[in-house]
């Protein structure tokens, strides 16, 4: 068996090689959209894309968790609260990285493509704040219910997407937002008080 720290290994030489494969496809990834933009098509990612920002995730989970306040379901109450926290540490994570590296996005024209701080989001290309508040969101529902969380992880993918078809972001910004989104999702379900990879906190009530 490969030890712990093997695995670790292997997860962080893995995360790295498909970084770096995703910086290497920004321009033929970037291309592709360009060819393929079609107006029916577009008004939906631009929909998908409206709608795919941490506002909309964080007001869905305060729903949810009013639901299952409502049905004295404490567990659900715990996930729910994990999902809205790692929504918002993954969006904070990718607003300062992103304001701190300054990348231009697709649809600005401009030479240099790393310009250092910047405010304005014409300049907060990477990564994708939509795409790391939507996966840490549904991944967090994933690590506490791979069954019921599995198949909502489609949703993250479509937000992701629709980020590069709208010409807001390049191929290796969701890549990145992505891993951001999962680690967030990953720390916040193992943080203790909320209790959700407890056996214990399987029962219902």
């Amino acid at each position: 068996m490969i030890p712990a720290l093997g695995w670790w290994c292997l997860t962080f030489l893995g995360v790295a090689v498909l970084l770096v494969v995703s910086f290497y496809l920004d321009a033929s990834s970037r291309e592709w959209m360009t060819r393929h933009q079609n107006a029916g098509v577009r008004s939906f990612m631009q929909l998908a894309s409206r709608y795919g920002d941490w506002p909309e995730h964080i007001l869905l989970g305060l729903v949810l968790a009013g639901i299952a306040s409502w049905r004295g379901s404490k567990r659900w109450m715990r996930i729910f609260a994990a999902m809205i926290l790692a929504c918002a540490l993954a969006g904070m994570s990718a607003r300062v990285v992103k304001i701190a590296t300054g990348r231009a996005r697709p649809n600005v024209q401009t030479e240099a493509g790393w310009n250092g701080p910047r405010i304005s989001a014409r300049y907060n290309a990477f990564p994708s704040g939509h795409t790391a508040a939507s996966t840490a969101f549904f991944a967090t529902l994933a690590f506490a219910s791979w069954r019921i969380g599995l198949g909502f992880l489609a949703i993250p993918l479509l937000v992701a997407f629709s980020r590069m078809y709208v010409a807001a972001h390049y191929l290796s910004d969701v890549v990145c937002a992505a891993m951001i989104g999962v680690v967030a999702a990953y720390v916040v379900v193992g943080w203790r008080p909320l209790q959700i990879r407890n056996p214990k906190s399987e029962i219902r009530n």
